[in-house]
């Protein structure tokens, strides 16, 4: 025991025993003075213990008293005996883990931890004392108290020499021991050394290597402290770790002469190759010995030799994931410095036959088998590793790699192994040539196919599950690929970014994802894991922008977004949305894109975007406003940009800018305009509703932009989503109500809207597409009843809600009908009819599909005002479309069978359409007397025949005469100009309707007696025969020969009449002229028919008021007769304006040019000035 005790470092001898405190078998150790110590056993420093217990003051006690000096003993002896029971607590303690369980171990231990923070050194050396003490305690106990140990030292911050050599020491002896609990037992003996390192390393760094270097293969549990040591990120700062890995390499360089000893080198290989007790995770011991061993190869000088050992390496056994990471670590290792010895070595080894016979096996049968069946899988991480080691010469051999790894990954059995070494090999790969200065110039050839190998991968990943993160390390890849050269081709990048979008977006939500693994021994965090896809994603994406920081590019990337943009599954459009988002929101922090293009297609990202501030899903509400507000920014970044430019190049005398005339452009420029957050969050646009920031974006648009947009809102209108649907429909109102009058190609959109209006099932949504219609008309009138007509055959109901829509204003309506007038009056003959032009089927087809909508439009609400005032032009044009369609239906000179059909077109229905069209406009204007007088008669018939038309025109004439149609005036202005048109239907209809006008008073008004007879006689030259004959009827009518006429009407009257002297009364109707002659007529009429002397007399009161001067002049000269002959009968019926009419007359007739008619109206109102003052009886 004393021996023992003269070993023990800052040990303290006890002056006696504690034996009440302890067991008597128990020795315990108590801190006493330094005086009482033997000074054989110092051989340390006072501990800081000691110190502290000497710490009081020395001057101040050298002042004290004598029996200050005695007071202060009891205080001493206190301080001792407490440290005494902290001493034997500990003592306790640590004799109590023998037989503690788990739990109350873990109890103890961190009790001891605790009272290590406050004494270090105590319950070290009561540790230690423990050790010395007590030789003969159990293995498991020691195993205890190594961990106790390592703890301790651990949570000390400062271990003094003593303490570091003593239980380094300590840990030698032990870490080598074979005991019951074999490796646990010397693992924590070895943890007690990681432990010490974490205070002074490099002297247990020396130990390791005096051990190492023996030329005898090291104990395992010195691999093991190795290995521990260099994984350890804690126990190293940056610069030991870079000192510790230099010590590494050298001692490798000293362990080459190893290589060529027989037994070191098969002790080594059975190491590497022995299974350990669990192959999931590689054992400290053996992930250090692969590094070591490649370390050695990589300082090896003899190429041959390199060969040699990694040949046998890789004929070992392939099935353990762990020992295939470790062999490829060894050959990247050795390829830095041995890189064409190494790729000799894969190459043959990848030709060999068990590889060749892996590669086409799928199902092992054997455990040989097994051995084999995953060498593809260690070569492609071989292949990785070679290029993360070899560095600066890696940059020639990449298209090399790159073709192997291609070629394994084709042509191996897949399985998620394959997969994963495949990912793992090319994430160093691509990290290597990223690190390799000129990569960036560098041209490489196989990057196309490694992207196919990528799609590929990603298309294999079950869509319905997350579990792996190949899919972040596949875009980590690409995105690492897009910075090569040369650049990916468009259509390589568009199935790039279609996988990837498939790949992530498809994905089912988060709790589908996590019920899938909810079996799992140790799930995945699946919204970490999801996290860090998007992640990898939105960085592909913003790799690829930064490659080619344009506005095409930025459109080719959004093109592929907007499918998903557009998905019908809300989990889908918000993944989508807010990738877009983050590359908006990356563009506007950073600002990339070049500021002197001009965006291209933005209007269909604002629209969509706009649609998506309207998703019930508040995240996509959020991430689309979020997104339109960054697009917002980029947009007048673009315009300030612009105007700059534009300043500074006018004037261009401004001598800054180049030989060529190009204008400067200082990159400071750009650099200065993009916003921080704080910035952003400042800005008003990040404070607006999503209506309110589309409205501005809407502002900043080019037409074509604009344009694009309303285009998309258009096809939303036929998603089969309700919000979308209504969303789309409130775009498409604001952005025509802004800017609807300045748009191009509306009648595309017209179509369009048409086509989707179909599907619209929402009233709301509808009611503004309808509206944004009518807004649209305002500017657009012709073209939307141009296209409307190509789409009203037949026509349905959506079409004529559209024809609705378009007259909903009024103005608008009246120039619909206007429009549609004049594509009826487009009155074109198919090849072969009566005229001998050819004409596009369009043509006539569009001047039926007039008729038939006029005929429609008649009955529209919104149309009725217009319909009545365009009426005289209705009633023409109808008259004349009739007969245009009466002339397609004749029969023609023989036509091949296709013009045969479409010179038929509908005849028929057309035929009762256009005649329908006629009646229900004098019906629904108020002509009914008109549409009665045909009706009754059944005249309607006579408009079905090419020769009984014209009757049938003239009977209508007629009819509106008889009636006294007050539109007839109006009619006979729209009459006129067609009689100088060049189609001979228009004329003839003009002609036939004037001659019957002829006989309605109301035809002077308009068309004076000289005028009429002027285009009769016009009318007499008309090249047609039938416009000839019925001018020359016209120039026969009553209104050019009223006295003829006249006089032959008043014969036959007195010939049925059976009155006498008709021989009489003939020779005065044929040869008298003057007073006596029209005495004589008054005297017979007024005698032969007593009876009617009333109705006489009134008829001439009323044609006192006729608008005919020659009528009212005949009515006076009447009355006046009969005034003289039966005063009192006519003043019996004269009223008040009758006889101020009268007196007018007469006056009007003193200055006739026929003297006896001067002379008559004298005398007669002379007399009427009597007759009228005397009083009536």
């Amino acid at each position: 025991m004393d021996g023992q005790c003269s070993e023990r470092p800052h040990s303290r001898t006890p002056t006696g025993r504690m034996s009440s405190a302890v067991s008597q078998n128990s020795r315990i150790s108590l801190p006493v003075s330094t005086s009482t110590k033997d000074s054989s056993c110092m051989k340390v420093p006072q501990d800081s213990a000691h110190r502290d217990r000497c710490s009081h003051p020395t001057t101040i006690i050298l002042h004290k008293s004598q029996s200050s000096q005695a007071t202060l003993m009891p205080q001493e002896h206190r301080m001792f005996m407490t440290e005494a029971y902290s001493a034997a607590t500990c003592f306790k303690m640590l004799q109590d883990m023998n037989s503690a369980d788990p739990f109350h171990l873990k109890y103890i231990i961190k009790k001891i931890k605790n009272m290590a923070h406050g004494s270090p050194k105590l319950v070290m050396e009561t540790i230690h004392d423990y050790f010395i003490d007590n030789p003969e305690i159990s293995s498991r106990h020691k195993f205890r108290l190594f961990q106790t140990l390592e703890t301790v030292i651990r949570a000390s911050d400062i271990l003094e020499e003593t303490w570091e050599k003593t239980f380094t020491r300590l840990a030698l002896e032990n870490m080598t021991k074979a005991t019951e609990l074999e490796d646990i037992y010397q693992d924590a003996a070895s943890n007690v050394l990681v432990a010490i390192c974490r205070h002074s390393w490099r002297a247990v760094a020396q130990h390791l290597e005096t051990e190492l270097l023996t030329g005898v293969f090291p104990h395992r549990s010195l691999l093991y402290v190795m290995g521990i040591l260099s994984s350890s990120e804690e126990l190293f700062s940056q610069e030991d770790k870079a000192c510790w890995e230099e010590q590494l390499i050298q001692m490798a360089i000293k362990s080459v002469p190893f290589l060529s000893t027989d037994v070191w080198s098969k002790e080594l290989l059975w190491t590497l190759t022995t299974p350990s007790w669990t192959q999931q995770e590689q054992s400290p011991e053996k992930a250090f010995l692969f590094t070591y061993y490649g370390l050695i190869l990589q300082a090896e000088k003899n190429g041959a030799t390199v060969r040699r050992h990694l040949q046998a390496l890789l004929e070992t056994s392939h099935q353990w994931p762990k020992q295939r990471e470790g062999m490829a670590l060894t050959l990247g290792l050795a390829a830095t410095r041995h890189l064409d010895d190494v790729w000799a070595v894969l190459d043959q080894f990848g030709r060999s036959r068990p590889v060749r016979w892996s590669l086409h096996s799928s199902s092992p049968k054997n455990s040989e088998d097994l051995r084999w069946k995953w060498a593809s899988s260690t070569i492609l991480l071989a292949y990785g590793q070679v290029a993360a080691k070899a560095r600066a010469h890696i940059l020639p051999w990449v298209d090399n790699i790159v073709s192997r790894m291609v070629f394994y990954f084709h042509y191996s059995s897949w399985d998620e192994t394959l997969k994963q070494s495949f990912l793992t090999a090319t994430l160093m790969l691509m990290g290597a040539v990223s690190r390799s200065e000129g990569a960036h110039s560098y041209e490489f050839s196989q990057t196309s196919e490694l992207l196919q190998c990528l799609m590929v991968l990603m298309e294999k990943e079950p869509q319905d599950t997350l579990c792996t993160r190949s899919r972040q390390q596949a875009m980590h890849i690409a995105s690492s690929l897009c910075k090569l050269r040369p650049p990916i081709d468009l259509e390589r990048k568009s199935q790039l970014l279609s996988t990837c979008f498939r790949s992530v977006f498809a994905l089912p939500l988060l709790d589908a994802l996590e019920k899938h693994t909810c079996l799992f021994l140790e799930p995945p965090n699946i919204q970490s894991l999801y996290s860090r896809t998007t992640e990898a994603l939105d960085l592909m994406l913003q790799s690829l922008i930064m490659q080619n920081p344009t506005a095409e590019e930025l459109h080719f990337l959004l093109s592929h977004l907007y499918i998903w943009l557009a998905s019908e599954k809300a989990h889908e459009r918000q993944r989508a949305v807010h990738s877009c988002m983050i590359l908006l929101k990356f563009l506007n922090h950073n600002g990339y894109l070049d500021p002197k293009e001009n965006f291209k297609r933005i209007g269909q990202l604002v629209g969509i975007l706009g649609m998506l501030c309207q998703d019930p899903d508040r995240a996509t509400q959020h991430c689309s406003l979020e997104g339109a507000s960054h697009l917002y920014q980029l947009l007048m970044r673009h315009k300030t940009v612009e105007a700059l430019q534009a300043e500074s190049q006018a004037p261009k005398e401004l001598s800054q800018a180049h030989s060529d005339g190009a204008p400067l452009w200082n990159s400071r420029d750009q650099k200065a305009t993009p916003l921080g957050p704080q910035e952003m969050a400042k800005n008003h646009i990040f404070q607006l509703c999503g209506s309110q920031v589309i409205k501005e974006i809407m502002q900043q648009l080019t037409l074509a932009e604009l344009n694009d947009l309303i285009w998309t809102a258009i096809d939303g209108l036929g998603s089969t989503n309700p919000f979308r649907v209504q969303a789309a429909s409130e775009m498409l109102l604001t952005a025509i109500q802004e800017h609807g009058a300045k748009l191009e190609m509306v009648s595309s959109m017209a179509q369009a809207i048409r086509l989707r209006l179909c599907s619209v099932r929402i009233p709301q949504a509808k009611e503004k597409t309808l509206h944004a219609i009518t807004l649209l008309a305002r500017s657009h009138t012709r073209e939307l009843v141009a296209t409307f007509l190509d789409i009203s055959i037949p026509l349905d109901s959506h079409t004529f809600q559209l024809w609705r829509a378009l007259g909903a204003e009024q103005p608008t309506s009246h120039l619909v009908l206007t429009t549609l007038l004049a594509w009826l009056q487009e009155r074109p003959l198919p090849t072969g009819a009566s005229d001998s032009s050819p004409c596009p089927k369009k043509t006539y087809l569009r001047s039926l599909a007039a008729m038939n909508m006029l005929h429609e439009l008649q009955f529209a609400r919104e149309f009725k005002q217009a319909v009545q005032e365009a009426y005289p032009k209705l009633f023409v044009a109808l008259l004349t479309q009739m007969h245009y369609v009466l002339e397609l239906n004749l029969p023609g000179e023989a036509q091949p069978k296709p013009q045969a059909q479409e010179a038929a077109v509908s005849s028929p229905q057309s035929c009762s359409t256009s005649l329908e069209a006629l009646k229900s406009l004098l019906s629904t204007t108020g002509h009914w007397h008109d549409f009665a007088h045909l009706e009754l008669q059944g005249s309607w018939e006579l408009f079905t025949s090419i020769h009984t038309y014209l009757k049938g025109v003239g009977l209508l004439a007629r009819a509106m005469v008889q009636n006294h149609c007050k539109q007839i005036t109006a009619v006979l202005r729209q009459l006129l100009p067609s009689l100088q048109s060049p189609e001979e239907r228009e004329r003839k209809v003009a002609i036939l309707i004037l001659t019957e006008f002829l006989y309605s008073p109301a035809l002077l008004e308009v068309l004076p007696k000289q005028a009429a007879l002027t285009v009769l006689a016009q009318g007499l030259r008309d090249p047609s025969p039938e416009v000839r004959v019925l001018s020359l009827q016209g120039l026969s009518n009553i209104l050019f020969h009223a006295d003829k006429q006249a006089k032959f009407a008043f014969y036959r009257c007195a010939v049925l009449l059976r009155w006498r002297l008709l021989h009489t009364l003939f020779c005065t109707l044929a040869w008298e002229r003057g007073l006596s002659a029209r005495h004589f007529l008054w005297t017979c009429l007024m005698t032969r028919s007593q009876e009617e002397f009333n109705i006489h007399l009134s008829q001439a009161l009323s044609y006192l008021h006729s608008h005919s001067c020659h009528i009212k002049t005949w009515a006076a000269l009447f009355i006046g007769y009969t005034i003289c002959y039966h005063p009192q009968a006519v003043l019996q019926m004269l009223n008040a304006v009758d006889t101020n009419l009268l007196f007018r007359t007469f006056e009007h007739l003193k200055s006739d040019p026929e003297p006896s008619i001067r002379e008559f109206a004298t005398s007669q109102l002379s007399f009427l000035h009597k007759v009228s003052a005397r009083p009536k009886q």
